[in-house]
């Protein structure tokens, strides 16, 4: 396997030229230029491909281990966190009034792609805990914040989220784990839980579980759900926490992927916790960490594809096989053949453009957070919101996509263990599932997102959207840019008032569109800025969007023509004949 190259010169060439990093930080008041954003990153990358990478492999192979109730972690990444947590990088993001950096979320947002390109495993224990403190922050007492976010955000103790039962995934209103009061402002919780990723290690410290559960008086369905802060340990007499709870592990998840990282199946018994926010909206509170993690999970599709593609280029520039097309020359390098270059060109149309919008989306949760005026923190947060399923769905869509493209570029070697590619696939796969399957993230998209302020969201980014088009000139990428809104256009119309099974039927290809439509815009942008540069790197933008605006938009007819089909060949079939 081949070494893991930070792509620095990317994040800087979109710093720079693309999203007006600069601009953007001095109108927050930020003391943040590109020149450190990069510096920051340049080292976040070496920590990933010297550190985080070459932990990978050996930890997929050996895996987390369940031992006499203890979890351990594979050999080498209980000390990798302590030295990662050392070195200050999971509170890089994080408020300084809590002991972070405060550093713009466009660094953490990219540190996480590459932390997924090198070792998704690992990046789940930081980026879990970050999305705890997230809620903390927003939701629990003053007293809860006080005792548990300055641990949570150095990173001596970490996070983790305890939503699933075995009988209720998406629909939490089926949900059974109880919280009695205890009389003195603590509950007793009581209840197993599933698919927990981080619910137990061996990296020291305490472990802060969230956990949705119903108080004796909750209404039925998810107006009677609550959140609770449940710690490993528990407060003691001196104010350490050295009292072990009542929760245990009973057993860990055996997996297609992500072998590295504990999933755990856990058990509260009468567990001692403390409500986070009001009673019996616990789930809005659990939505803060969730939405936070369904961009971190985007994120790792694109880690994931960016990996790849890395290892799949290196090697059809290695590999010779086969001859030139017009006979006159061979063995050649498999780079030389027309359909290995689709594979690539395919990976890496995505990955440029993914991390392009990416760095715009988080540039607007900054903004959304830190911004003088109030309308302008407004409208930052309804585009994030916008933004969230269609990062979390196509970013992973796409990064599945594109690790079994990578992995086919290897032939056979791509399908055995050595090369590391078949780890990518099945490492991928989960991302399309956990925090909200996409299929959810997709009618969250048409249900909730479409109609926020009666349309007016969507319809300003698709203006915003048009604008950058029509300043873009001639270029072909920005032409086929404009033709795929006007399919996406024509089917937002088309959604707004369908029936609960037409905009099922049509949720999924439409959110595709319109992921295609936003990346479509990101190479306009990126095409523009190349076309006044002449590097490798300004050459190689402009032959990537040509190859996206011809190869890959072209998409965008075939979903408009389905999603426009509506839902009568779906439904025709009776339940029974399946």
């Amino acid at each position: 396997m081949q070494s893991y190259a930070p792509p620095i010169d990317d994040y800087r060439f979109l710093l720079t030229e693309v999203l007006g990093f600069d601009q953007a930080m001095a109108e927050l008041g930020k003391a943040v230029d590109a020149d450190l954003a990069v510096a920051v990153l340049e080292e976040a990358g070496k920590v990933c491909a010297e550190r985080l990478h070459p932990l990978n492999r050996e930890g997929d192979e050996q895996g987390s281990r369940l031992v006499d109730g203890a979890v351990q972690t594979p050999d080498g990444f209980a000390q990798a966190y302590r030295d990662f947590a050392d070195a200050g990088w999971t509170s890089l993001s994080a408020d300084p009034a809590h002991g972070g950096q405060g550093l713009p979320f466009v660094l953490q947002l990219w540190f996480d792609e590459m932390i997924s390109a090198t070792n998704l495993s690992f990046g789940l224990f930081p980026g879990l805990s970050r999305g705890a403190c997230e809620a903390i922050a927003a939701h629990a007492s003053e007293e809860l914040k006080a005792a548990y976010l300055g641990p949570l955000v150095i990173g001596e103790w970490t996070g983790a989220m305890a939503l699933t039962e075995s009988g209720a995934g998406t629909d939490l209103a089926l949900l059974k784990t109880r919280a009695t009061p205890n009389g003195d402002g603590s509950y007793a919780v009581a209840g197993t839980k599933i698919f927990i990723s981080s619910g137990d290690h061996d990296f020291g410290g305490n472990i802060v579980h969230l956990v949705l559960a119903r108080l004796p008086d909750a209404p039925p369905g998810v107006k009677g759900i609550s959140l609770f802060l449940v710690p490993k340990y528990l407060p003691d007499a001196d104010g350490g926490f050295t009292v072990r709870n009542a929760m245990s592990v009973g057993s860990l998840e055996k997996k297609m992927g992500i072998h590295a990282q504990p999933t755990c199946v856990m058990h509260y018994d009468d567990a001692t916790g403390w409500l986070v926010g009001e009673a019996h909206r616990g789930l809005a509170a659990m939505f803060t960490m969730m939405n936070a993690e369904r961009l971190m999970v985007g994120i790792q599709g694109l880690g994931i594809a960016g990996g790849a593609y890395q290892q799949a280029a290196a090697y059809a520039r290695d590999r010779v096989q086969g001859r030139s097309a017009d006979g006159t020359r061979g063995p050649v390098a498999i780079i030389d053949h027309a359909d290995v270059r689709r594979m690539l060109l395919n990976v890496r149309a995505f990955v440029e453009a993914g991390r392009a919008l990416a760095g715009w989306t988080a540039l607007q949760l900054d903004r959304a957070k830190g911004h003088d005026d109030a309308g302008e923190r407004g409208q930052a947060d309804a585009l994030v919101a916008l933004l969230t399923p269609v990062i979390k769905a196509a970013f992973t869509d796409f990064g599945f996509e594109s690790a079994v493209q990578a992995q086919q570029v290897f032939g056979g070697h791509g399908y055995i263990r050595e090369w590391g590619m078949e780890q990518y696939v099945r490492d991928a796969r989960i991302a399309q599932i956990y925090e909200g399957t996409n299929g959810v993230q997709a009618m969250d998209l048409v249900g909730r997102k479409l109609p926020m302020a009666g349309g007016a969201v969507v319809e300003g980014f698709f203006d915003g959207i048009a604008a950058d088009v029509a300043a873009a000139g001639d270029l072909v990428i920005a032409a086929r840019t404009g033709e795929a809104l006007a399919l996406l256009r024509e089917a937002t119309v088309a959604l707004r008032g369908a029936g609960v099974d037409a905009t099922g039927a049509a949720a999924v290809d439409y959110l595709r569109l319109f992921a295609l439509v936003a990346m479509g815009w990101m190479w306009t942008r990126m095409a523009v800025a190349a076309g006044a540069g002449d590097t490798a790197l300004h050459s190689g933008k402009l032959a990537v969007a040509d190859y996206f605006a011809r190869r890959v938009l072209p998409q965008a007819g075939g979903l408009a023509a389905s999603i426009s089909a509506g839902e009568g060949a779906i439904m025709a079939l009776a339940a029974e004949a399946f």
